[in-house]
Parts: C-alpha cells; structure tokens; sequence
C-alpha cells in the first residue's frame, strides 16, 4: 500500500569501449571502472563492450566483495560485450540476438562480428521481480548518410518485442544499453511507445553531469572530434529506461553522468559517459494501467515511419541481392565456358590452348573467388530481405491492431 517502505535502487550503466588491441589505455580503464565501482556501491551494474572475457573476470574477481552476482552474455564472434554485476540474486538469464546486424564485408565498422544482442537477468528484490535488460544497438557511424538504420529500427522492434513477450511476469521493468540512437529518433520513439517505457532522463526530480544528459561529448579525449563537429554538446544514445508492470510505481529521484576524466586521474572511464538512476519503487493501492494504448494514434504514427524506413533498407537488400546474384552467375558462366575450352584442348577437338597456361589458371582461380564471394553475399542479402520483410510485416500487423482499437467500445 502507499504507506509500504519504498525500496531505493541504485543503477550504474556504461559502455565501456574495452576493445582488445583497438580501444586505447583498455585494462587501466577498466582497472578505474572496476575501482569506482567498488567505491561508489551500485546496486546493478549494466556494463556494454566488455569484448573480452578476461576483463570481464578480472572485474568479477575485483567486485566479488560488493556484487557477488554477475553474468556475461557470450554470442557472436567475439561475444555481445554485455554484462552485468548485482548486489542480489540473479535467478535467471536469457539472451537473444538480433537477426540482422550490419554487413560483413564493413570490416573498418565490424558489428556484424559482435553478436548484437540484448541480455535478460531476472531478480528478486525484496519481493518485487525486475526484469533486468542490458543491450548495446548498431552504430550510426554517419548521420546524414545512415546506411545502418533499417538495421537498427530492426533491433528496436526486436528489441521491444522481446521485452513486451519476456516481462509479463515482472512487477518492474528495467532496460539499460548503448542504444545508438538520439531522444527524438524514430527507433527510440518505437521502443518507448511500444514498450511503454519512460526515459530515467526526462523523468528525474535531480539532474546533474553533462548539459542535456548528453553521453558522448567532444570534450572526452577518446571521441573522433570530427564526428562530432555537428554536435557541439554532445549527444545522448546512452539509457537507463523503466516502467512498473503490476501494482508497483517507479520514480527516477536522481540521474547523473560522469563528466569526463576519472576522479584523481587524466583519463575518464570510456569514450561514454556512465549514466547513474536513483530510482524509488514502490507498492501502490491498485494495480497500475497499461501503458499501450493511451496514445495509439501517436504511437500509430511512429510504427507507419519506422516501417517506412524499413521498406526503404527491404527494397535497398533486393537491390543488392540481385546484383550479387547476377555476379555469381556470370562467374558461373566464365567458369563453365573456362571448363569447357579445357575439355576441349585435352581431347583434341579444338587448337591448342591461346592462353598461356598461368593466366589461364589465375582467370579460373578469379572467376571461382568471385564465385564463392558473390554467392556468398547473394545468400546474405537473401537472409537480410527475409529478416526485413519479416519486420514490416509484424509492423503492418501491429499498425492495423493499433489503428483497429479507438474503433471498439
């Protein structure tokens, strides 16, 4: 009831840039992060690109005294760099990766290699169950030319599918991540008002660290200043989101970012900013509302342009696959017509081969390369179609479901 104790949950999130061999001064900042987090108390810790799984242990060694829970999602090549500490109980986990995450052949980006996902921690805090999401999104790497975003409302969608299909057994729902998308973007309009989902950022009481909450500033000595010349305060794609499910209310009483260099130190933790919740739940009289459905028309909006984008990147994929085909089939043909003129030199049928025999075997080995490259990407492209017409298709559904409901009584 309202007189019940409130419980006061403390919440530390970060991208931590912990790229092995790539991310500059990576253990001594993981060594700071380790040690701020041993210092200040946190009650859940979400940590995004911890790549490798020593400095993840390193860290639960170190953090063993004040989070004695932990849990690190592995998938991909070299892993979902997702991870999280907790001073209570983890009872359960589940991951899922995202079905389309970039190309590739993008080797300078190189998130397709990463296993993109989103990670689940179920726990039990003084009777209350928090289902705990942590997740890290694609890159935009150039706004005025994002070739990455149909991927991205992609993951958006799944992402605010996965957590309205897994939370409906939790009294409060968590969600912290590197989400690569800015407060007004369509894919972080689609997750909040699919989900119902509110920004710890817009709804604190007390606010202090970067102007606007902003996680990646040109004052951070590890930022490309040149990417960020558009943006000359900063911008925000770090979250901490919540929303309470059953008979519980959530306040955001306090959110504050780190401001650059580590306390005593030179360097800050990250090429981010961490962001820290102090949130209050509390047990309510009567069970709380749905959050879908207030707004359905707005929200009806948001999932007509995000399924317009994801038409644009469906139709882009089609285009990109039936040029890789034809390729693959024109390689086919070089080859067979390379097959057939060697058949015919070896049984005598034709003159003597024109080719010197080098060049001749160096044209069969590139046309097989070109082969085996093209159908390749044919194939990926294929999967990247179906994956992309999958998503408009869920999105039309849900359109209609949306524009269907102010129609009943």
């Amino acid at each position: 009831m309202e007189g019940e104790p409130t419980l006061r949950l403390r919440i530390f999130d970060l991208n931590c840039w912990a790229i092995r061999y790539l991310s500059k001064r990576r253990q001594e900042r993981v060594r700071l992060i380790g040690d701020k987090l041993r210092q200040e108390g946190f009650d859940l810790v979400l940590l995004q690109e911890v790549w490798s799984e020593q400095d993840y242990s390193d860290l639960k060694v170190k953090l063993a005294g004040c989070y004695p829970f932990s849990h690190y999602f592995r998938s991909g090549v070299i892993g979902s760099g997702l991870c999280v500490f907790s001073r209570f109980p983890i009872l359960d986990t589940l991951l899922y990766q995202y079905s389309l995450n970039g190309y590739p052949y993008m080797l300078q980006h190189g998130d397709w290699f990463c296993g993109k996902s989103v990670g689940l921690v179920v726990m039990k805090i003084s009777g209350i169950i928090f289902n705990v999401y942590v997740t890290h999104l694609h890159a935009e790497y150039c706004r005025d030319k994002d070739a990455y975003l149909p991927h991205r409302l992609v993951q958006a969608w799944e992402l605010a599918q996965f957590i309205r299909h897994t939370s409906k057994a939790a009294d409060v729902v968590l969600l912290g991540g590197d989400l690569n998308m800015h407060p007004e973007d369509v894919g972080i309009r689609l997750l909040r008002g699919w989900t119902g989902l509110r920004d710890a950022f817009a709804e604190a009481m007390r606010f202090e660290g970067c102007k606007n909450g902003c996680t990646l500033v040109p004052d951070n000595c590890f930022t490309d200043k040149s990417e960020m010349l558009p943006f000359p305060l900063g911008i925000r794609i770090d979250y901490i989101l919540y929303k309470a499910i059953s008979s519980f209310t959530v306040k955001c009483e306090e959110l504050k970012t780190t401001t650059g260099p580590a306390p005593g130190m030179a360097i800050p933790f990250s090429d981010h900013e961490a962001v820290m919740a102090t949130l209050h739940i509390q047990r309510q009289g009567q069970p709380a509302g749905a959050t879908l459905g207030t707004a359905d028309l707005a929200l009806a909006d948001v999932v007509t342009e995000a399924r317009t984008e994801v038409g644009v990147g469906l139709r882009a994929a089609q285009r990109q696959r039936y040029s890789w085909g034809r390729m693959a089939v024109l390689a086919l043909l070089l080859l067979l017509l390379q097959a057939a003129a060697a058949l015919g030199t070896l049984a005598g049928l034709g003159a003597e081969q024109p080719f010197p025999k080098l060049s001749f075997c160096l044209l069969a080995f590139l046309s097989l390369a070109i082969l085996v490259v093209a159908t390749g990407l044919h194939i990926f492209h294929t999967m990247e179609v179906k994956m992309l017409h999958g998503t408009e298709d869920q999105m039309w559904m849900a359109l209609r479901a949306l524009q269907e409901r102010p129609s009943e009584g």
